[in-house]
């Protein structure tokens, strides 16, 4: 198998909570093609990846500078859910807006135009049934509407990115991780 290059060396991507679940399928998959993972993690504590590591709280917008923009892709796959109601959880509110859309934001700002610049990038924004408005926004708290939020990034971005970059949303449905519980369906 020949690895994927770029500028002569093998594509790097960067998977937002990449320790667990979907984001280390993610991680392990894109591994599995050449391409070298780095997963930004919360808590470096929680990680039994073989993949690199760098500590990424996007829930903190101080903690959301990269050190390296060299990145081709991009998945965005961190998120939270809170089971509270949205009106009596202005923490919940404001920590599933800052993870799933505030940091996914920063991120492509400060990747997408070397991306650009390079002429190639990915970009996948992890979405959720329940951020669709033909599905009523479900979730608890503000989940729903956090993912109703990234779906309008993942059309905005991929809209002022056409022709270098490439920007696509991805909903996997209710898969049996930690968030998604025991009543999901396997994907493994």
């Amino acid at each position: 198998m020949s690895l994927p290059v770029a500028e002569g060396r093998p594509k790097l991507a960067l998977v937002t909570g990449g320790n667990r679940g979907i984001g280390a399928a993610i991680a392990d998959g894109l591994a599995a093609q050449g391409i070298e993972v780095t997963i930004g993690v919360r808590d470096p504590g929680e990680v039994s990846s073989a993949h690199r590591t760098m500590p990424l709280d996007l829930a903190n917008p101080e903690a959301r500078h990269l050190p390296d923009t060299t990145f081709d892709i991009l998945i965005n796959n961190s998120g939270v859910l809170y089971d509270r109601p949205l009106l009596a959880d202005s923490e919940g509110y404001q920590t599933s807006m800052a993870v799933m859309v505030d940091g996914p934001y920063d991120l492509i700002r400060q990747l997408a135009p070397a991306m650009a610049a390079r002429g190639w990038g990915r970009i996948v924004n992890m979405s959720s049934g329940w951020g669709s408005f033909s599905e009523g926004l479900g979730g608890g708290g503000a989940y729903g509407m956090a993912k109703a939020a990234l779906n309008g990034l993942t059309i905005l971005a991929a809209r002022e990115l056409l022709g270098t970059v490439k920007v696509n949303a991805m909903c996997p449905g209710w898969v049996r991780t930690r968030m998604g519980g025991a009543g999901a369906h396997s994907f493994t």
